[in-house]
């Protein structure tokens, strides 16, 4: 999100202040970078099933899960392992080199 000078100038002389998550969160440089991992590869999920073309609860058939889980696994929701992420995309066909690629 951008916000105009002026308007951010006046916002920091109430108080705000402006900066990116992990400066506010004081995430560390491995925090950051397993969030930026898992994100990626829920992003890759969600890409894989559409280009296949099935919907979140027919791929939860094919995983034995459930829509909701595949909705929070697609969302990134901290509560998904990478290991499911993992998992997931290889039960859609994605090949060790392909995962390698989403992730680096």
């Amino acid at each position: 999100m951008t916000v105009n000078k002026a308007k951010q100038a006046k916002l920091e002389r109430k108080g705000w202040k402006f900066g990116a998550a992990d400066e506010f969160l004081r995430l560390s440089v491995e925090e950051i970078a397993y969030i930026e991992l898992k994100l990626a590869l829920s992003d890759k999920l969600k890409a894989k099933r559409v280009s296949k073309r099935l919907t979140q609860s027919e791929l939860a058939r094919i995983m034995k899960s459930s829509q909701s889980r595949i909705a929070k696994m697609e969302a990134g929701d901290p509560a998904v392992s990478i290991d499911l992420l993992v998992k997931s995309l290889l039960a859609l066909g994605v090949s060790k080199k392909e995962l390698g690629r989403s992730i680096s």
